[in-house]
């Protein structure tokens, strides 16, 4: 078997970073070193840890208005735009549950739900954390709104029961107002982070015709 000359000499430089890289996480605890490259969104699958069950809560949508907004019979599509959350706890993603939104019982195949019996003009389909924000008008709505809907706290100390002190991120940079005042816009990738350590926000490609 031919084996490169410089073998030794590049499995010796690799150990070396390697060991670079792991002081830098010792004296830098507080952060996570990602490299940030986009990563393709698929329909149907889970972007992180499973930590809540799929639908709204009792506190949430469940057939009334919410904030104005209705869980019509059919989907409203004169507006329809897809923004994304992340969500991470201490340094772990949590995934954003598929139904939200949707007034139950639904059907959920191969990790979509398709319907219910009403659709909040914000929901979810999947555990990608894409939000679907499919409207009869072109109001605003915000994060609030659409944690509203889930029936989930949302404030500077706490997402969803995840408590902490919380970082947000619209785009990739700090969002320093209040997080519930987010406007959620077309391919708008949010991130919530609760605790530390504190990643690098994830940057996603949207599904094709998203």
């Amino acid at each position: 078997m031919h084996r490169p000359r410089h073998s030794f000499a590049v499995i010796a430089t690799l150990g070396l970073l390697a060991i670079c890289d792991a002081i830098a996480l010792e004296q830098a605890p507080s952060t996570v070193i990602a490299i940030n490259h986009p990563i393709p969104l698929v329909q149907g699958t889970q972007v992180g840890k499973a930590n809540f069950a799929p639908g709204d809560t009792a506190k949430g949508g469940n057939g009334q208005p919410v904030d104005g907004i209705e869980g019509s019979i059919h989907e409203m599509l004169k507006t329809h735009v897809h923004a994304h959350l992340s969500l991470f706890y201490q340094g772990e993603q949590i995934a954003v549950p598929a139904g939200i939104g949707i007034v139950g019982p639904f059907h959920a195949k191969d990790g979509f739900v398709g319907d219910g019996k009403g659709f909040y003009w914000l929901h979810t389909h999947d555990a990608t954390g894409i939000i679907h924000i499919e409207s009869p008008d072109d109001r605003a709505y915000t994060l609030g709104n659409f944690f509203n809907i889930w029936g989930q706290p949302l404030s500077s100390t706490n997402v969803a029961g995840l408590i902490g002190t919380v970082r947000a991120f619209v785009d990739g940079k700090p969002y320093t107002e209040n997080i519930r005042d987010i406007v959620l816009k077309g391919q708008e990738q949010i991130t919530l982070v609760v605790g530390k350590p504190v990643p690098t926000p994830p940057r996603y490609v949207f599904p094709q015709g998203l």
